[in-house]
């Protein structure tokens, strides 16, 4: 046996998986006053009301324990990122593991609520991208430092496994050279009003309210403020009552409405960055930073509500595969342009698109004029059947007198609506853009590119039938996931269908005789 004894050291494993790592600690104060705010307004109405004693102590009982659920979370939550997929798991009682496949993310949104920019954290948002979107399907890592949200941001957009290193600092995760293609003009605040989401934000809020209120079993008269509101005006004519009301209504509705828009589109900017990422980043007390890769860019969308095409707006947004968006939904992750003129939506969506136009300009076909009977007749039939009603209700003594009058009135407008709804149809395809128009509360122009179609869909009606009109459906992954063409003529739609995607409808066509 030789003397001289030699120890040789084991080789190290080989694709040793990346250590769990832990959410930022400042997390025990931020969980603790999202909660508490998320209280606010029922804890305001139970005590302000003057409920029973027990429902207070029962609410912030209730109040503890969503604070001590937040703390929890941080203390149980680990991440990780591998070369395959990004892992999160959580939970002291019930552990949960989360895990997206890497390949399958198609966002990464960061955002930054008021408490977190207190302590200087973000939240990021990873998500897949599918049709039925649900809270399954992001992982959420809530909350990190900003250089570590924009460092991940960058490594799961890239697919760039060599950004591993959490210790990498800030200035690594300065984005390259990036040219800014629209910024938000501070005096487009006033487009606010005309957008109806201030009407909508009020409805909801009284509608919560009240929901709880009689949950509590309170009633309006319990409320001091009320009450002495209602003994203010003195009268219980609907005359009154209802103008007032609705001016009451709209003063609130604006005011919601433009601080929302402040609140929401504060310092809105999209970017292109050299490497063909688009990035849109905006708010005040609530930051949000969204970014789209401009290969998975399927088109745009300008949508005008009636109130905004009085005063000449609209707002542009992104049709992105991965990207689902539904209807109304302003703070989507596709935003290009809140409320501003629209002659600026029509610009940032030609810039986006790399076109000297917005295809959502260009000129329309006309749709068949049975398009435009179907329309008036929806319109104004609706509204007579429901004159007729409230006359028979009337006459029955289980409505007053005002409610048939009033629909009676409605009648004018809702033939102009039907009208209007016509004029605002059309389609036509240019520059391989598949461009289609329809609505008038809130008309919606699309500009889908022709390569971007996977698929058509032909429905018809009983009605349309009758009147040779169907609906022609562009179906993409990208966008709400289907774009249609509404009340085209039989003949009119399947060329159209024909023309944007070559073959694809032609092969079940019969051939004229």
């Amino acid at each position: 046996m030789s003397e001289h004894q030699v120890d040789i050291a084991p080789a190290p494993p080989l694709n040793e998986p990346p250590e769990w790592l832990r959410l930022n600690g400042l997390m025990v104060i931020v969980s603790p006053l999202k909660e508490i705010v998320r209280a606010a307004v029922p804890l305001v109405v139970v005590f302000v009301a003057g409920a029973h004693s027990w429902w207070q102590w029962l609410s912030l009982v209730g109040v503890g324990v969503l604070i001590a659920r937040g703390v929890t979370h941080w203390a149980t939550a680990r991440y990780r990122i591998t070369d395959e997929q990004v892992e999160l798991r959580s939970g002291l009682f019930n552990r949960k593991t989360r895990a997206v496949p890497r390949d399958r993310i198609r966002t990464v949104d960061i955002t930054s609520e008021w408490q977190h920019r207190l302590v200087g954290l973000s939240a990021l948002k990873i998500g897949t991208g599918r049709q039925d979107k649900g809270k399954d399907d992001e992982l959420v890592l809530d909350a990190i430092t900003k250089a570590e949200a924009e460092r991940l941001r960058t490594l799961l957009l890239t697919k760039n496994t060599a950004a591993a290193a959490p210790e990498q600092s800030a200035v690594d995760s300065v984005p390259a050279a990036a040219t800014e293609l629209v910024r938000v003009d501070r005096r487009w605040t006033w487009y606010a009003p005309f957008t109806l989401s201030g009407i909508a934000v009020v409805a909801a809020a009284f509608g919560a309210v009240w929901h709880f209120a009689n949950d509590l079993h309170i009633r309006p008269d319990d409320i001091t403020l009320l009450h002495d509101g209602l003994d203010l005006v003195g009268t219980e004519s609907p005359w009154v009552l209802i103008p007032a009301a609705v001016i009451v209504l709209l003063l609130v509705a604006t005011i919601a409405s433009v601080l929302g828009y402040i609140l929401s589109y504060w310092n809105f900017s999209v970017t292109r960055e050299q490497s063909g990422t688009l990035h849109i980043r905006h708010g005040l007390l609530n930051t949000r930073s969204v970014s789209i890769e401009e290969a998975r860019l399927r088109g745009v969308e300008v949508k005008e509500t009636l109130p905004l095409r009085m005063v000449g707006g609209g707002r542009a947004t992104a049709v992105v595969s991965g990207l689902r968006t539904g209807r109304g939904d302003e703070r989507g992750g596709g935003l290009l342009l809140p409320a501003a003129p629209v002659a600026e939506a029509h610009l940032v969506a030609a810039k986006v698109l790399r076109e000297p136009q917005d295809p959502t300009t260009a000129s329309l076909t006309a749709h068949p004029r049975a398009a435009l009977r179907r329309r008036l007749t929806r319109a104004v039939v609706a509204v007579l059947v429901l004159a007729l009603a409230a006359w028979i209700g009337y006459e029955l003594d289980l409505l007053p007198f005002w409610v048939w009058i009033v629909f009676v009135v409605l009648t004018p407008f809702s033939a102009w609506l039907g009208h209007d709804r016509y004029r605002s149809l059309g389609h036509t395809l240019t520059h391989g853009y598949l461009v289609s128009r329809s609505g008038s509360l809130v008309r919606e122009t699309v500009a889908l590119r022709s390569d971007g179609i996977i698929g058509w869909r032909v429905h018809a009606s009983y009605w349309q039938r009758r009147s040779g009109l169907v609906t022609l459906v562009a179906t993409t992954a990208a966008g709400r996931g289907g774009y249609h063409v509404t009340d085209a003529g039989t003949s009119q739609a399947l060329a159209f269908a024909d023309e944007a995607v070559p073959d694809l409808v032609a092969q079940f066509l019969e051939p004229a005789t």
